[in-house]
């Protein structure tokens, strides 16, 4: 009898158990947009070929119920080329969350389309892959020579380590 007690204990703990793990180890969605403003350097200002550098910082808010990425701070840095009207780009960013931990990732450009991953990550962030796709949602007139402004929506999944 007494196994038996003990036995029916322990059923819900293994069912918990099996239960977590897969949420644990699920794929999040994220739905953000981020906005900046950035600090260009020109390499060539030629209309039909221009390479420049870039420097943008912001912040980013999330779309998304479980607010992930809410709230981060960011810094890119990139190289960018614009030919036959189009941008194409090779940029690296890091997300500083508002407890202090970070991500850094890649963000490649082929216009219209730009494609964030997840490189590494510390904290809470340790392990995590994953990324999305995303577009330029808005942008202003320049604020001051060598400076654009511009806001960029995000959606993709992400999975933390196990």
């Amino acid at each position: 009898m007494n196994s038996n007690k003990r036995l029916v204990s322990i059923i819900p703990l293994f069912l918990g158990l099996f239960v977590f793990i897969p949420f644990a180890q699920a794929e999040t969605s994220f739905d953000i947009t981020e906005c900046a403003s950035i600090t260009i350097t020109m390499v060539s200002d030629i209309k039909e070929f221009m390479v420049f550098g870039l420097e943008a910082k912001g912040i980013v808010f999330s779309h998304d119920e479980n607010k992930a990425f809410n709230n981060c701070a960011f810094h890119v840095v990139g190289i960018n080329k614009v030919a036959g009207g189009k941008r194409v780009g090779d940029n690296y960013f890091k997300f500083i969350d508002p407890d202090g931990d970070v991500i850094v990732g890649e963000l490649s450009v082929v216009e219209p389309e730009k494609t964030m991953t997840f490189l590494y990550g510390t904290g809470k962030w340790k392990g995590i892959k994953g990324g999305g796709k995303g577009t330029t949602t808005a942008r202003s007139k320049p604020v001051a020579p060598g400076t654009a402004q511009s806001c960029s929506r995000y959606k993709g999944t992400f999975e933390l380590a196990k």
